[in-house]
């Protein structure tokens, strides 16, 4: 039995035929389109002073009839444009080929000349048109569009089409991207590019996706960092380098988690992570004004404010202002184990101090915290990565920034001591062995090339798709990547 879809669908591929059996190409090659509707707007007065004949174009949005007279919306991605025919005033056949074939979602070239109707809607009265490409589906209701959460981020060309807000959304994430980029390379950074795929997955705890390239036979895998690779770059010479491009992690979704996501790391030479903080905060500040045109940003009921100097906080003092815990820094794992069944936070079997109070601070911690706010104070065991502070080596000079609830960035001075790097390195293989997953692995040619002299610097990881989530109100960071990572249609129900 046919759906009211295929029905639908069926009708549609009749005037296709239509046209074909007329001898026109539903879906020509060339289009004789000479202005898009931001033209014809910002020049109407002086083409309809002209009487210059103009051709537009774009998708269907809008059909009504009354008549003689045929009234259509065209949309062509600058701006939408009415356009009328009246049976009258050009070729009768031109009007009743247009009547038989045309839907809501075709694509069409519309010839002819400007006016402003009695109403004062600027129009185009056609003269002559061309499919450009007809539509075999209909569609979603303008009014109600896709109601599926997913099945909005499945057929995204659709959200976007029917909510001006989806596409609000992703036209600042795309403003937000270059302006981050313009500040950058007026800075002195040198944008590069890193592998992809990496035969160690490093610099980042966290488990990677694995592959097999069949040429070389080797192992490889989807990168979760490009952090080694541009460090290598400091030892190189370069004294300023970024890169803004995907991550792949083999982990859990959420609503701030997809497995593929986008970020930009940058180093510095002779930078550290106080000056770093410094550096950020201004360039936060000069990207989110530039994207917006303004510094404060509206999230659920809060304002968040980027004008105001950004707040620096102690991560054990949150645990202590949060969770009632005094001095978490120093408690063994078995009064950290209490405490997590005392909050109901899951801890797995084998988790070190560090995880326990990650999994505590995720949960109970960190949505606090709205304002801009610089978090710092971290032990080794949290980045074998990070320098080691001077005046107390068991503690790291690392911090991360967050707000609206979200870890936005993780920056600190950079390990560039290649015995100390080997060391954490080796610890770190210990902990695979004890089957942490995510601990990081030895990664015998960035110690050589550490061995040749790295300069000190500090280095910076910045989430875009949360940073994306801030600026436009939005909870869930499928809502900010175009296409988020789905099960398959055909496996939903496995």
């Amino acid at each position: 039995m046919s759906s009211f879809l295929d029905d639908i669908r069926n009708e549609r591929i009749k005037k296709l035929n239509i046209l074909k059996e007329k001898g026109i190409n539903p879906f020509p090659v060339e289009t004789k389109k000479d202005h898009s509707v931001e033209e014809l707007r910002a020049s109407f007065d002086e083409i309809v002073s002209s009487q210059k004949t103009v051709v537009a174009a774009g998708r269907i949005v809008a059909l009504r009839g009354q008549g003689g007279l045929l009234f259509f919306n065209i949309n062509d991605g600058t701006g939408v444009f009415q356009g009328l025919l009246k049976k009258d005033e050009m070729d009768e056949k031109i009007f009743d080929l247009f009547s038989d074939t045309v839907d809501l979602g075709d694509f069409v070239e519309a010839e002819g000349i400007l006016f402003t109707t009695k109403r004062g809607e600027k129009t185009l009265q056609v003269k002559n048109w061309t499919m450009l490409s007809k539509s075999l589906r209909p569609l979603p209701d303008k009014w109600h569009g896709l109601q599926d959460t997913e099945e909005r981020y499945r057929r995204r060309y659709l959200d976007i089409l029917m909510s001006p807000d989806v596409r609000r959304r992703f036209e600042i994430r795309s403003k937000f991207v270059s302006a981050l980029r313009n500040a950058f390379d007026s800075e002195g950074f040198l944008e590069v590019e890193t592998p992809i795929l990496q035969p160690i997955a490093g610099g980042a705890t966290a488990k990677p996706f694995a592959t097999h390239h069949h040429a070389l036979d080797i192992g490889l895998y989807l990168r979760i960092a490009p952090e080694l690779y541009l460090k290598q770059l400091l030892v190189a010479g370069f004294p300023k380098v970024y890169e803004l491009g995907r991550l792949f992690r083999n982990e859990g979704i959420d609503v701030t988690h997809n497995p593929e996501f986008t970020i930009v790391e940058f180093y510095e030479a002779y930078a550290n992570a106080s000056r770093h903080m410094v550096f950020l905060e201004g360039l936060l500040r000069r990207v989110i004004k530039e994207t917006l045109g303004a510094e404060q940003v509206a999230f659920g009921e809060e304002t968040i404010d980027f004008g105001k100097k950004f707040e620096t906080v102690s991560y054990f003092t949150l645990f202590e202002k949060y969770a009632e815990m005094k001095d978490a820094g120093n408690m063994p794992v078995s009064e950290l184990l209490s405490h997590a069944k005392r909050l109901n936070v899951g801890v797995a079997k084998g988790d070190g101090p560090e995880k326990i109070l990650d999994h505590i601070y995720k949960k109970y911690c960190r949505p606090h915290i709205i304002q801009p706010t610089f978090i710092n104070d971290y032990s080794a065991a949290f980045s074998p990565l990070a320098k080691r502070r001077e005046n107390d080596p068991e503690m790291i000079e690392r911090y991360q920034l967050v707000i609206g609830g979200f870890e936005v960035v993780n920056g600190f001075s950079e390990l560039n001591d290649p015995i100390d790097q080997r060391a954490r390195f080796t610890e770190q293989e210990t902990k695979r062995g004890t089957g942490d997953e995510e601990a990081q692995i030895k990664d015998e040619e960035y110690i050589e090339a550490m061995e040749y002299g790295m300069p000190p610097a500090g280095g910076v990881g910045l989430s875009i798709d949360r940073m994306i989530m801030l600026l436009t109100d939005t909870k869930n960071i499928r809502e900010v990547i175009l296409f988020p990572t789905l099960r398959p249609k055909d496996n939903k129900e496995k």
